[in-house]
């Protein structure tokens, strides 16, 4: 059978080279193949201005130069079935609800899409589709069909687009800024010369220059208005935009009228304050959004390109630079001071400090040696270190996290999905009574129609109601991002503010997972401190878990042990200073103690033996450790009202144990996977509220059928993927956290959808009633969306 070739590298960013490319580009006297004309292109012009030398200097692939096109083929795409592809896209141009709607369904009809959550927050688009029926291309077309900038997500260039919007709001908001102060000077005079001290031809001068002040205000600073008011028409989807471009443009009009006519007011200080105001609540809410995603830039950034493969480790230290994305468990990679790790491995030569920061929030180095393990992602701080590669990078610990945060927010809690259809007939309602108000007061007092209806437009407040839940929910997102707890799905919030009972595994969870040396026991003349020394000089070179408990109990040891002879599932023999010593089980120990083991001891923890020839030394005992935080996390559930739970696999004693020593009333052991989903769903059943903790891959299936669900940072992958919120590093301090921003969230969001509420309930009738004049209508609107923004971002800070 032939082998299948191995695909081309890019020789400018490392990118696969598609079949029968015909970009090359002669560097050095030789030809390189190039994945791209971009790529060509930047090669070119590096090897035409005599700087080929950077090709044999580089540590690192350059970023690939070929522009986000159309049709660009695969781009950010995670085939996790084989089925199926998902992919995340950029889009530009949305303002509210309807927005999302409107793309949401357009996507839903093509072929092949299966799944498809837009998150008007971070501009985000996720989308699932099988790979037959349907291209990236296809959606990117069907998005831009509609009226809305999109392309496949990169953390760099969403920001850039992020940035550039922000400026370009900022020049607009200055500009309506600058507008406003002037027409107000020109319009002050005019209201307090109330008693005839102005002639006509002063105040019409007045008038005339508030006009040419206004112009550039209403035709470059709300751009962003009468553009968004468009798209919405034509799809025949009023938004927020409608009433807002309404209003603008009927008092421009009708004021531009009473000026040329000299009949009636004008607005024109009216209408600057209301452009500037509105502005300053949307620059307000684009900074929302760009703190909302940075966690997610940062996590994109520290995915490294390349990696340094080492082929003939250990025999020869020379290395090749590979695109990360080359790398295959068992490769052996290079990784040096201040790189960031490709992929998940071992560490086979070296020791170091790494900074985890980016994965567990742990702002301190950690010290790590051959044998231990570094996840991808983690950033070599001090020395070179030579690590086995044992996942793909595609599948290394930070670009799991990087899928799930991508995933993170898109959806929408039962909250958001009231508001947003609410919004939606807010609008049209404003709009029919706005036809209303103005026909009544065409009839009551002609003179004041048009003012009370603009009032009417530009009091109301659909974007409070729209667009300050998303904000809440973003900002505490990246709350609970910062503080170590990743939440995956949108209702995660909504319903652990809502739980009754909280559900503990206990191994791994509760407790650390692995054995810790409780006690030790001398049984002869040899003190405790110099049996630890021989246990840890016997296990000096064990990876098993009791060694390694032994070994960080006995801390360096003076000797070293010769003559090692390890028994599978028995324990260890070796030789210290021409003394025989045995290590392991109790029947392993007797066979060179001569005799049997003492009575003694604790049950329930694991017991293992220390002899030597015809005499017992010492007696270790084991057991698997409490997490210091655990009974402080169970003491806040209980003081919130909640039940707490402890389900476990292992024997009912150990369980019971456990929740003695923590304080949970009601503790299962002996629990098989399906017995905790049948616990869980018999709960629910009588109308319980259950949020789930566990680790294990045992622990996926209860974890998918609790109402909310959280999975230990540092437990298995299946168990992260079934969970709606994984707790990175090591420990369960986040959740805690979790629970307290939980419940403030859902008293922000109330307080939000409560003050739109109240407010449009009391403005509207007294704009329609003639009680409030438009400038003071743009100033109640704009404040009222400042403030239910102010309000979420309020969630991003801690107590």
């Amino acid at each position: 059978m032939n082998a299948v070739p191995k695909p081309v590298a890019c020789f400018h960013c490392g990118e696969p080279v598609p079949a029968n490319s015909r970009w090359e580009v002669d560097i050095d006297g030789k030809p390189r193949p190039m994945c791209c004309p971009g790529c060509a292109a930047a090669a070119q012009a590096i090897a035409d201005g005599g700087f080929a030398d950077y090709y044999s200097t580089r540590t690192e692939y350059a970023a690939r130069q070929e522009d986000v096109a159309a049709d660009a083929p695969e781009l950010a795409l995670y085939d996790e079935d084989p089925q199926a592809t998902e992919a995340v896209f950029s889009v530009e141009g949305m303002r509210c609800a309807a927005c999302v709607w409107l793309i949401e369904r357009r996507l839903a009809h093509l072929p092949g899409v299966a799944e498809v959550a837009l998150n008007v927050a971070t501009e985000r688009l996720r989308v699932r589709w099988e790979s037959g029926q349907c291209k990236p291309s296809d959606i990117v077309r069907a998005v831009r069909a509609i009226g809305y900038g999109a392309y496949p997500y990169d953390a760099k260039q969403h920001g850039e687009q992020l940035e550039r919007a922000r400026k370009k709001l900022f020049r607009q908001l200055f500009i309506a800024g600058l507008a406003m102060m002037q027409v107000m000077m020109y319009a002050v005079p005019v209201y307090m010369a109330t008693d005839g001290t102005m002639d006509a031809s002063m105040e019409a001068l007045m008038h005339w220059a508030s006009f040419a002040l206004t112009v550039p205000a209403v035709f470059y600073s709300a751009q962003p208005f009468f553009r968004g008011a468009w798209l919405d028409l034509k799809r025949g989807m009023p938004g927020m935009d409608v009433p807002v471009a309404l209003g603008i443009g009927a008092a421009f009009a009708g004021s531009v009228w009473a000026l040329v006519t000299r009949a009636g007011e004008v607005y024109f200080d009216s209408i600057t304050m209301f452009i500037f105001l509105l502005l300053g609540s949307r620059y307000f809410e684009l900074g929302a959004r760009r703190k909302a995603a940075r966690a997610l830039e940062g996590l994109q950034r520290a995915l490294p390109a390349s990696a340094l493969r080492m082929p003939g480790f250990p025999a020869e230290r020379a290395t090749e630079l590979v695109a990360a994305g080359a790398l295959l468990p068992g490769d052996l990679i290079l990784v040096q001071p201040g790189q960031a790790v490709a992929a998940d491995g071992v560490i086979v030569e070296g020791a170091t400090e790494v900074d985890l920061a980016l994965l567990t929030g742990e702002s301190r180095t950690q010290r790590k040696q051959a044998g231990d393990e570094l996840p991808g992602g983690a950033v070599n701080a001090a020395q070179a270190i030579v690590l086995r590669v044992t996942t793909a990078a595609r599948d290394s610990t930070l670009a799991l996290l990087v899928r799930l945060v991508e995933r993170a927010g898109q959806g929408k809690p039962q909250l958001a999905l009231w508001a947003d259809k609410v919004a939606a007939w807010f609008v049209a309602a404003l709009l029919v009574l706005t036809v209303i108000v103005f026909a009544a007061w065409h009839v009551i007092d002609p003179s004041r129609a048009w003012a009370a209806a603009i009032a009417v437009l530009v009091v109301s407040c659909p974007c409070a109601l729209s667009l300050a839940t998303p904000t809440a929910l973003a900002a505490a997102t990246d709350r609970l991002l910062r503080r170590g707890a990743l939440a995956v799905q949108p209702h995660v919030l909504e319903t652990l503010a809502r739980a009754t009972h909280v559900v503990f595994d206990k191994t791994g969870t509760l407790t650390l997972g692995r054995p810790e040396l409780r006690r030790t026991v001398a049984l002869g003349a040899a003190g405790e401190g110099e049996c630890l020394q021989l246990a840890g000089a016997l296990e000096a070179a064990n990876a098993h878990p009791i060694a390694l408990a032994l070994r960080a109990a006995a801390g360096p040891v003076a000797a070293a042990a010769q003559e090692l002879e390890y028994v599978v599932g028995e324990g260890v023999e070796g030789t210290i200073a021409g003394v025989r010593y045995r290590l392991g089980s109790a029947a392993f120990a007797a066979g060179l103690a001569g005799s049997q083991e003492p009575a003694g001891g604790d049950t329930g923890a694991t017991r293992v033996w220390l002899a030597t020839r015809g005499r017992w030394l010492a007696r270790f005992e084991l057991a698997d450790g409490l997490r210091p935080e655990a009974r402080e996390i169970v003491r806040r559930f209980h003081q919130a009202g909640k039940t707490v739970v402890l389900l476990s696999g292992d024997q009912q004693e150990a369980a019971a144990a456990v929740a003695a020593e923590l304080g949970i009333d009601e503790a299962l052991g002996g629990q098989l996977p399906q017995q905790k989903l049948d616990y869980v769903r018999a709960l629910q059943q009588n109308g319980a509220v259950v949020a789930m903790v566990g680790d294990g891959v045992n622990d996926a299936a209860v974890l998918r059928g609790a109402d909310v669900s959280f999975a230990m940072g540092n437990g298995a992958a299946l168990a992260q993927l079934n969970a709606d919120c994984v707790l990175l590093g090591d420990g369960l301090g986040p959740l805690a956290d979790a629970a307290d921003t939980a419940r403030r969230t859902l008293a922000v969001i109330r307080q939000n959808l409560a003050w739109a509420t109240v407010y449009n309930l009391a403005a509207i009738p007294a704009a329609a009633f003639g009680l409030l004049n438009p400038w003071l209508s743009g100033i109640g609107m704009a404040a009222s969306s400042a403030l239910v923004v102010g309000n979420a971002l309020r969630l991003r800070r801690g107590k």
